[in-house]
């Protein structure tokens, strides 16, 4: 459960790492929880890429047969399975999958990506029906699971294989957070070809290097605090803070995996908690927009693993809210600051085929000129 703007800062930091750092061998996107007094959860996250992604509105239907992609490569010749729940999210690059989204029994969650570190199951040609691809791992959660607790032991019965992508051009390095609405959370990986499913207090999750690395350094941020320092007298000079905010003076302010992790921690564990899951859903959106990416300032490279091996200016191409509660799928995007909103009490989740819906249409600013 996720704690008041009231806890002390050292007592939630310390409950973490004394809940997490004896699972070190259990094993560019920021993703947090928060909770509301109504029982709510909601679950945020931004994605932040170089390449890209050209993102569309997906609702994935009940009982819609589905294939996987095979080791070699090649769609429809993985495992198949039949969607039990409904899910709303978002997707990329055109594909009939979820990146980021929320199902119909509040079990939400996404895709971050992992340079370096992610490394899938060697799964032999004979397997491949056993097996999905990176970058199906979360639409196979999404329409199977209705909660964290039944996803840990249904993803161990599969195997997640190293087939490429044809725009990354190798498998698409990703890791999985995940959240349900009882307030569960895991996070997801794959290192060196071997699964890890972790337990994850925090309910917060960036990037590279892998969740156990980013626990350990959140004890360097122990000094951080909502409230500011006392004055302190020095013979006979009486120093005082120079304004607000100066607790959380040494905060990492980069755009950096790790910062982001912590400042994602500091922001969502800090948070008044709201009355209602909307009201957590504004709140939400105003935490994602610390780190909304200003354009220029990361610049990735060709060939290189990250930001998708493109030449490109990395923006924050959209923030989603999930609201597990109220089962609907916010997103706003690059080129458009308007909520746009998928509610899954209301959507045709007996469609015969996954619905896409185009999200690249800005519209211009309201006028109200009197």
């Amino acid at each position: 459960m996720l704690r008041s703007y009231r806890t002390g800062w050292q007592r939630v930091v310390t409950a973490v790492l004394a809940s997490v750092l004896p699972l070190q061998n259990a094993a560019a996107c920021t993703s947090f929880l928060l909770e509301a007094a109504d029982g709510g959860k909601v679950y945020g996250r931004t994605m932040e890429f170089g390449l890209a992604l050209d993102s569309q509105l997906v609702v994935v239907p009940r009982k819609l047969a589905l294939t996987g992609t095979g080791p070699d490569g090649k769609a429809g010749t993985g495992l198949a399975w039949t969607t039990r729940y409904g899910v709303a999210g978002t997707n990329g690059l055109g594909l009939p999958i979820v990146v980021d989204g929320v199902n119909e029994a509040g079990l939400a969650g996404g895709l971050l990506y992992l340079p370096n570190i992610a490394v899938f199951q060697d799964v032999a040609p004979a397997d491949a029906g056993t097996s999905i691809a990176s970058y199906e791992l979360l639409l196979y959660t999404l329409t199977r699971f209705a909660t964290v607790a039944e996803a840990r032991e249904g993803i161990a019965r599969i195997k997640v294989n190293r087939a490429p992508q044809a725009a990354f051009r190798m498998p698409v390095p990703v890791h999985m957070t995940l959240h349900d609405a009882t307030g569960a959370s895991i996070v997801v990986e794959y290192i060196d070809g071997v699964l890890h499913i972790t337990d994850n207090p925090t309910a917060v999750m960036t990037n590279a290097p892998s969740f156990a690395w980013h626990i350990t350094n959140l004890s360097n941020y122990l000094g951080l605090s909502v409230t500011d320092p006392a004055p302190r007298r020095i013979g006979g000079i009486e120093l005082v803070p120079p304004s607000t905010g100066t607790g959380m003076l040494g905060i990492p302010g980069d755009m950096s995996s790790p910062s982001r992790f912590v400042r994602a921690f500091v922001y969502a564990h800090t948070a008044p908690v709201t009355s209602t899951s909307d009201e957590a859903v504004m709140t939400a959106f105003h935490l994602l927009n610390n780190f909304d990416i200003s354009p220029g300032t990361i610049r990735t490279e060709a060939g290189a693993k990250a930001g998708g091996g493109v030449a490109a200016i990395e923006t924050t191409q959209w923030m989603a809210v999930s609201d597990l509660k109220n089962r609907r799928f916010y997103i706003r995007t690059y080129g458009d600051y308007r909520t746009q909103v998928v509610d899954l009490k209301a959507a045709r989740l007996d469609a015969p085929a996954m619905i896409f819906v185009p999200l690249d249409k800005p519209g211009a600013p309201q006028d109200v000129t009197p």
